[in-house]
C-alpha cells in the first residue's frame, strides 16, 4: 500500500456481513472523528465518524449538497451520470431545496403516515399470504421486502403499479448500475416515464402527489420537468432504501435468536426494536456527502473550501461516545442517537413512512410465520456487488 493510501484508505468497501461494517471502517474510527480517505476515482476527501461532528456538519450552512458543481465528491463511477447528479431537493442547496421541501412536507408529516397503516398493514397481509402459498424457499426479496415499498409508493406517487417491473427495474439501474452508462440510461427511462405521468395529471390530477402538486405548475410555482424529478426522487428513494432494509432486519433478527425472541414476546415495543436496526445496519455507508463553500475548524483539523465530506452513517451510528457497546445488536437499546435518516436541511422527508413499513413488515412477517428462518446457510448469502446501498440479491426463506 502506497504511503498516501495508507494515510487516507479506500473508501467505500464491499462488505461481506449482511450487518457488520468491514474491519477497516473501525481502524479508519479508531484514529479520531474526521479523517481522509480516497474514493474510487482517487480524490481524498475527509470521512467523519464521529456522532457529535457529524451531527454539527450537518447543520452547517458551509456545507453544499449541490451535486452539480465539481467539487461535490461522487462516491462511485456510476453515480458520476447526470440523471444521479441532477436530483431535485437531495441534490439542492437553499432557497430552491426550501421550496421543494415546503410542498412535499405535508405528504410525509406524521399524521399522513398514520392515516396510512390501515393500508400498508393490508399490503403486508397480503404478500405474507402469497408467501405461505409459495411455501418454503420462496425469496424474501422479490415476494416481501420488494412490493412493500413498491406497492406503498407508487400509491402515494401517483404510478401506476401495473408499471412496477419497469419502475422498479429503473428506480435500481439508477443506483445499483455497474456503470455511468447504465446509471443514465435508466435515469433517462425513468424520467421520461415521469413526464409523461406529470402530463396525464396536467389534465386530470390523480389521487398521488403528482396529482396533487400539479396545481403548482398551473400557478407557475413548479415546472413540469421540477415535478417529474421530483417524482423520480421519492420514487428511488422509497423504493430502494426500505427494499435493502427489510431482509437486512430479517437476517439479523434470525442470526440473534435472543433478540428476536425479544421482539416476538413483546419484551421489547417493535419500534424500539426498528430502532436499533436502523442504527446497526445503515443501508447506506454515507449519511451525507457535501462539499464546503468556506474553510471549517472542527476537531482540531481545518476543511477547506472545495473539500469534500462524507458522513459515515454506519460508523456515526456505532460512535463509542454516544453508545455503550457500540458494535453490539441490543434491540432494547432505545437509542434514536443515529443518523441514518441524516441531519440538518436535508434529513430524510420520508422517514415516517420508512419507519412505519419497516415495523408492519418485521412484527407481521414473524407474528404470521413463527418459525421463519433462512433456506439456506447464512455464509452463502450474497451481498450485492454494485451500487452503494447495502442489500443481498435474494433470501430463500423455510419455515
Amino acid at each position: 500500500m502506497s504511503p498516501d493510501l495508507a494515510e487516507a484508505p479506500s473508501f467505500p468497501e464491499r462488505r461481506t456481513c449482511p450487518y457488520h461494517p468491514p474491519e477497516s471502517y473501525k481502524q479508519i474510527a479508531e484514529r479520531g472523528p474526521l479523517n481522509k480517505v480516497t474514493l474510487w476515482n482517487g480524490r481524498q476527501v475527509w470521512l467523519v465518524t464521529g456522532y457529535a461532528e457529524g451531527r454539527k456538519l450537518l447543520a452547517d450552512p458551509r456545507l453544499s449538497a449541490d451535486r452539480q458543481q465539481e467539487q461535490y465528491p461522487t462516491m462511485a463511477r456510476h453515480l458520476q451520470a447526470q440523471a444521479a447528479r441532477k436530483l431535485v431537493l437531495v441534490g439542492e442547496d437553499p432557497p430552491l431545496h426550501d421550496k421543494h421541501r415546503r410542498l412535499l412536507n405535508p405528504e410525509f408529516s406524521l399524521k399522513r403516515a398514520r392515516a396510512m397503516h390501515e393500508g400498508i398493514q393490508a399490503i403486508i397481509d397480503e404478500l405474507i399470504d402469497n408467501i405461505l402459498a409459495i411455501g418454503p424457499g420462496a425469496d424474501l426479496v422479490t415476494e416481501y421486502a420488494l412490493p412493500i415499498p413498491s406497492r406503498v409508493m407508487s400509491q402515494l406517487v401517483g404510478v401506476p403499479y401495473e408499471d412496477r417491473e419497469f419502475f422498479q427495474s429503473a428506480t435500481a439501474g439508477v443506483m445499483q448500475a455497474r456503470d455511468e452508462h447504465q446509471s443514465q440510461q435508466a435515469g433517462t427511462e425513468l424520467a421520461q416515464y415521469l413526464a409523461k405521468l406529470v402530463d396525464v395529471n396536467l389534465v386530470r390530477p390523480g389521487e398521488g402527489v403528482i396529482g396533487r402538486l400539479a396545481e403548482h405548475v398551473h400557478s407557475g410555482e413548479l415546472t413540469r420537468d421540477e415535478l417529474a424529478q421530483l417524482a423520480m426522487v421519492l420514487m428511488i428513494a422509497g423504493l430502494e432504501t426500505t427494499s435493502s432494509m427489510i431482509p437486512l432486519g430479517v437476517i439479523t433478527l434470525l442470526e440473534h435468536p435472543d433478540q428476536l425472541e425479544a421482539l416476538t414476546s413483546g419484551a421489547v415495543p417493535v419500534p424500539t426494536a426498528v430502532e436499533e436496526l436502523l442504527r446497526f445496519l445503515a443501508v447506506t455507508d454515507f449519511a451525507a456527502v457535501r462539499w464546503v463553500t468556506d474553510d471549517i475548524e472542527i476537531a482540531g483539523h481545518t476543511i477547506r473550501a472545495k473539500d469534500g465530506i462524507v458522513v459515515s452513517s454506519t460508523m456515526v451510528n456505532r460512535d463509542p461516545a454516544v453508545h455503550d457497546d457500540p458494535h453490539a445488536f441490543d434491540i432494547a437499546r432505545g437509542n434514536r442517537q443515529h443518523l441514518t435518516f441524516g441531519y440538518g436541511i436535508h434529513q430524510c422527508l420520508g422517514q415516517n413512512l420508512a419507519r412505519l413499513q419497516l415495523q408492519l413488515a418485521y412484527q407481521t412477517l414473524f407474528r404470521r410465520i413463527p418459525g421463519l428462518g433462512l433456506g439456506i446457510p447464512s455464509e452463502e448469502i450474497r451481498m450485492r456487488t454494485t451500487g452503494t446501498m447495502q442489500g443481498v440479491e435474494r433470501l430463500p426463506v423455510v419455515w
